[in-house]
């Protein structure tokens, strides 16, 4: 029945769902999380977007190097149950200072500062993981499908938090959380011994990555492909600052009270997730398959110019419903898993090291610039409109750097030698 709907083979329809399950899990468990910590938030006074990008951005300056450092010295099938692990421990200490009533603003300070982390970490961890396990063609086919694991998993962690949250209490909650991620790290396993045993993956690809824990930043630096990526990650972040800044001003402008605020923002974060979970399962692999990963990357940056322009000219509510919409389903859809095929083709010193800090540290860095900005730009008089109008040659720069690396991706694939890091010989087999 798979098959009906994803280009899967006979030998790939068992990975296929357990990476399905792997970020289905995943993902859910943060969506448990997101609601209790949003509550925890007004209890522990966080009200500034950019002090808390700036301790997130901090955090993740020792967290990145501390993760090269596991992923040198040890195998993948050891470091991410572990990473895991780790975080789960995380999860059980929280929900005992919470229960106990422990230092509950300072706590809560701490939560939403770590939940920041952990969503960007493990997420950035899947992705290297999938990119080690399937191959550059097979990620054209699959990761859409893969993708859309996730996307569910956002779904239903909501669905789950709405029905169980006052009949098993919204503390109870961390604990199916933890439990999510447990399942999480059964499916790592399960996964890296079906590259071993059906993808024939020599043991180099599944031991340890070696290298300095600060290579992911000298990799970077170094290679133009990665540089690029780089780049790319930093415009994404700062054109979803300025937008979310825009939908905060809108949503308090046309709701009334918290509940109609609560509501507008659910209404946002509900189509954005269906869209994007119809574009996963039955349009994604088909698109980058067929049209090319040029294709798949311009989608995300095009309406994103054009949804900055339609804001400048109508800046409502309705209008930035629409824009978000259509430009979060398109970069969950098509553009991430897109980037996401760029990393089959480099090294997995560059895929474990370099990913994380493009994901992690990149992505919150220019959060934190771009948060910083963007209230120096509202501070000079600098409205809405100017904003969005800001915002377009960023979108501009974004579809350029997307398109080299399509090129050069392309070209990577033809020569099977990576320009400015080493040679793929570590790849999965073809």
């Amino acid at each position: 029945m798979l098959k009906r709907f994803v280009d899967v083979r006979d030998e790939e329809v068992g990975a296929v769902l357990w990476s399905f399950l792997y970020f289905f899990t995943l993902m859910c468990g943060y969506a448990i999380l997101r609601p209790i910590r949003n509550e925890m938030g007004t209890a522990g006074d966080v009200k500034h977007l950019s002090w808390l990008f700036t301790a997130t951005f901090l955090v993740m300056l020792v967290a990145v190097p501390a993760f090269s450092a596991l992923v040198a010295r040890w195998p993948r099938s050891i470091v991410i149950p572990r990473v895991y692990l780790f975080f789960l421990a995380n999860l059980v200490v929280f929900f005992v200072l919470l229960r106990f009533g422990v230092a509950r603003a300072e706590v809560a300070r701490v939560f939403y500062v770590w939940l920041s982390v952990y969503n960007l970490f493990v997420v950035s961890i899947f992705w290297s993981f999938m990119a080690d396990v399937f191959a550059s063609e097979q990620g054209k086919r699959l990761f859409g499908f893969i993708a859309a694991g996730g996307t569910a998993g956002m779904i239903v962690g909501p669905f789950l938090v709405g029905r169980l949250a006052e009949s098993v209490g919204p503390l109870n909650l961390i604990l199916v959380s933890a439990v999510m991620l447990e399942v999480s790290a059964v499916c790592v396993r399960k996964l890296s011994r079906w590259a071993h045993d059906v993808q024939h993956q020599a043991p180099t690809s599944e031991g340890p990555v070696g290298g300095s824990m600060f290579a992911g930043l000298r990799l970077m630096f170094t290679s133009p492909f990665l540089l690029a990526m780089g780049l790319q990650v930093l415009l994404y972040a700062a054109t979803s600052t300025f937008l979310y800044y825009q939908e905060v001003q809108l949503v308090a402008a046309h709701a009334s009270d918290a509940a109609a605020r609560t509501a507008a923002f659910a209404d946002i974060d509900f189509w954005v997730q269906v869209l994007t979970l119809g574009l996963q399962a039955l349009v994604t692999g088909r698109v980058i398959s067929k049209l090319g990963l040029a294709a798949a990357m311009a989608v995300a940056p095009v309406l994103t110019a054009l949804g900055f322009l339609a804001l400048a000219a109508m800046p409502v509510l309705w209008m930035l419903i629409a824009v978000k919409s259509l430009r979060g389903a398109s970069h969950y859809a098509l553009e991430r898993p897109s980037r996401e095929i760029l990393f089959t083709t480099v090294d997995r010193e560059a895929r474990y090291k370099s990913k994380s800090f493009i994901d992690t540290v990149v992505y919150r860095g220019s959060d934190t610039v771009s948060s910083w900005l963007q209230g120096g730009l509202t501070t000079l008089g600098l409205g809405n409109v100017g904003l969005s109008l800001v915002a377009v040659p960023l979108a501009g720069l974004w579809l350029s750097v997307s398109m080299f690396l399509a090129r050069r991706q392309r070209a990577r694939v033809e020569s099977a030698s990576p320009e400015g890091v080493a040679p793929v010989e570590n790849a999965p087999a073809r």
